[in-house]
C-alpha cells in the first residue's frame, strides 16, 4: 500500500524536533523506529500533515546508568538495550522480555521510546515500565515535566503527551538488591504480539516474607495493568502455592481481556492466571533473602 501524502522533515537536534511539534501540534507525527507507525500510515489509520523523523537526533540515542536508575534515551534502539550486558545485569527482567519483542530485525530498528509512546496494551515495554516504576521525561515549549508510568498510559495507543510535547527519556528505577524478577508471555507464534503476559518483581525479607511485590499485565485490557490488589495478597505473606494462587485469581478477576480471532476473552482470563503464577514462582526463585 502507498503511504498518504505528508510533509517530511528531519530535524538534527532535539530542540528542533520540539519546535516542530510545537508548531504543528496534532498535525505532526513523530517517526522513531517506524515499526508501528509505518503500517498505520499504510493502512490509513494515521494521516499526518507532517512527519517528523527523529532518526538524526543522535542525542536521544543513549543508555546511562547511575546509582539508582537506568536512563534510556527515547531513540535508543531495543537491540542496544539487549546488547548492554551491564544494563541487563542491573535490570534482569529485561533479559527475559527483550528476546520476545518481535524479531531481531524489528528490535534493530524499534526504539524504547517509540514503543512506550505508542502505548500498545499488548506490547512488552509499557508493561515493563509499570513493573519497574519507570518515569517518562517529556519536553514541550513550556519546559520539561516528568510523568509516572501509571499516569502515562491512557488507552489503546493513547498516552499522556500533549500535542506539542516530545518524549525525551525513560528512566527505570533499579530494584532493591536481592529482588527477583521475571517476565513471561504467551503468543501463537514466536514474534507475534502476546495474547497475555506478566512482569513480576518479588522481594523477600529476612523472615522469609514478601517485602515488595509488583505485577504488571499486558494484553488484558485497553492499557497495561498494574495489578495492585493482587500485590496486596502477597506482601507480608510467604511466597507459597496459596499466596500465588490468590494473587493469580485476583489478576484473572480484574483483567478485561478482549476476544478476537486469536483467542476468546475466556481463554485469556485463564491464561492470565497461569502466566502470573509462572512469573511469580520464577521471580521468587530468583529473589535472595535480605540480610539481617
Amino acid at each position: 500500500m502507498k503511504l498518504p501524502r505528508f510533509e517530511y522533515v528531519s530535524p538534527g537536534s532535539f530542540e528542533e524536533a520540539v519546535s516542530l511539534k510545537a508548531e504543528h501540534g496534532d498535525e505532526a507525527l513523530l517517526l522513531a523506529g517506524g515499526q508501528s507507525l509505518i503500517p498505520l500510515l499504510a493502512l490509513r489509520f494515521a494521516s499526518p500533515s507532517v512527519l517528523v523523523d527523529l532518526n538524526r537526533v543522535d542525542e536521544l540515542a543513549y543508555l546511562r546508568q547511575d546509582e539508582g536508575s537506568v536512563h534510556v534515551g527515547a531513540m535508543a534502539r531495543q537491540s542496544a538495550v539487549e546488547g548492554s550486558v551491564g544494563l541487563l545485569e542491573r535490570l534482569p527482567v529485561l533479559a527475559d522480555a527483550l528476546p520476545l519483542i518481535g524479531h531481531r530485525t524489528i528490535r534493530n530498528r524499534g526504539t524504547v521510546g517509540g514503543s512506550i509512546a505508542h502505548a500498545d496494551p499488548a506490547a512488552e515495554w509499557p508493561a515493563l515500565a509499570l513493573a519497574l516504576g519507570a518515569t517518562m521525561e517529556v519536553t514541550g515549549p513550556n519546559g520539561t515535566r516528568t510523568l509516572e508510568a501509571v499516569e502515562f498510559f491512557h488507552g489503546p495507543m493513547t498516552n499522556a503527551l500533549e500535542a506539542d510535547e516530545v518524549l525525551r527519556e525513560v528512566r527505570f528505577r533499579l530494584p532493591e538488591p536481592g529482588t527477583g524478577s521475571a517476565f513471561v508471555e504467551h503468543a501463537r507464534r514466536y514474534g507475534d504480539f502476546a495474547l497475555a503476559g506478566a512482569a513480576t518483581m518479588i522481594g523477600i525479607d529476612r523472615d522469609g516474607l514478601v517485602s515488595t511485590a509488583r505485577i504488571a499485565l499486558l494484553g488484558v485490557g485497553g492499557t497495561p495493568v498494574r495489578a495492585t490488589e493482587a500485590e496486596r495478597h502477597l506482601e507480608g505473606q510467604p511466597l507459597n502455592d496459596a499466596s500465588i494462587a490468590a494473587a493469580a485469581a485476583t489478576c484473572r478477576e480484574t483483567a478485561q481481556p478482549p476476544s478476537d480471532i486469536h483467542g476468546s476473552s475466556e481463554y485469556r482470563h485463564h491464561l492470565v492466571g497461569v502466566l502470573v503464577g509462572r512469573a511469580l514462582r520464577l521471580a521468587g526463585a530468583r529473589a535472595r533473602i535480605a540480610p539481617a
